[in-house]
């Protein structure tokens, strides 16, 4: 640990022994919530207690290879500043790489499985940067969440990580869009590097139940960033998208589970284009 770092590591109400893991390890700080705050309302914790002004924010599953203060330069001057992931094979992570904002159509290709279908689709090659030089430092606008750094001043401009993307997905996004927006820069610095596992905390939800969070959060960026017809098309889509992606996940699961999770998903995205933006979740944080 580098002089003058704090080090704040918040467990939402984990049971697979991270706390007595890390309870001896010295010169951390560490703040167990009770109950699953959800990934935006922990990250707010943790940077409200570190008092820093450069945060790094780090995912549980991510090893830095390299020293980080590159981040730190870039952050100071433009605001935001990224690393680059890579596996555990030293390549990098296509999975958690740079993307664009999400657009209508691109959210509707990944719903339908096309992005994955037909990966070198114009849709999916701006989407996912495709053609992007990932030695290359420069700004970009959706870094991965895993490794991020930002400045206080613009986490604090901004009001934090909006709570309403429950329990996780869509919040490191939604926070990069409204930081561009405010006149922010994200800077992404190849030069510093981190290995990802990826799939932490999503990998331990049931797969029925990551399909309804993943849809509900979809929606609620939807909702808050696009146009009322765009939201709509959204909507329509994953109602859509949902029983071919239902009938596949029984074939994989080799069970009926994910029926319940898919009706979930349909009644959901079904009332949210009855009833428009104006169905969005209640209010925690934007």
């Amino acid at each position: 640990m580098s002089p003058g770092t704090r080090t704040v590591v918040v467990d939402n109400a984990s049971s697979d022994g991270t706390l007595t893991a890390i309870d001896n390890q010295p010169g951390l700080q560490i703040i167990a919530n009770r109950v699953n705050r959800g990934f935006a309302a922990a990250v707010n914790q943790g940077v409200q207690a570190a008092e820093a002004e450069f945060i790094l924010l780090v995912n549980p599953d991510v090893k830095i290879l390299t020293p980080v203060d590159k981040l730190i330069e870039a952050a100071r001057l433009y605001g935001l500043a990224a690393g680059r992931l890579v596996n555990e094979y030293g390549t990098d992570q296509k999975g958690f790489a740079l993307r664009s904002f999400p657009r209508p159509a691109d959210l509707i290709f990944e719903l339908a499985g096309l992005n994955r279908l037909w990966p070198s689709n114009p849709v999916n090659r701006r989407y996912r940067c495709l053609d992007r030089d990932m030695n290359q430092p420069g700004p970009v606008e959706q870094p991965p969440g895993a490794l991020l750094m930002f400045r206080r001043d613009v986490w604090k401009r901004l009001g934090g990580l909006d709570e309403r993307f429950f329990p996780i997905w869509f919040e490191d996004v939604d926070f990069c869009v409204r930081s561009i927006a405010a006149g922010y820069r994200i800077e992404y610095v190849p030069c510093v590097v981190a290995e990802h596992h990826g799939g932490h905390s999503a990998g331990a939800l049931p797969p029925g139940c990551r399909a309804v969070l993943w849809c509900d959060s979809l929606l609620e960026y939807a909702a808050k960033h696009f146009r009322s017809l765009d939201y709509r098309a959204i909507c329509l889509a994953v109602v859509l998208t949902s029983v071919p992606r239902m009938v596949a996940g029984m074939i994989r699961q080799r069970t009926l589970s994910p029926v319940v999770g898919y009706s979930k998903v349909v009644r959901s995205a079904s009332r949210r284009f009855i009833l428009g933006r104006g169905s969005r979740q209640g209010h925690r944080n934007s």
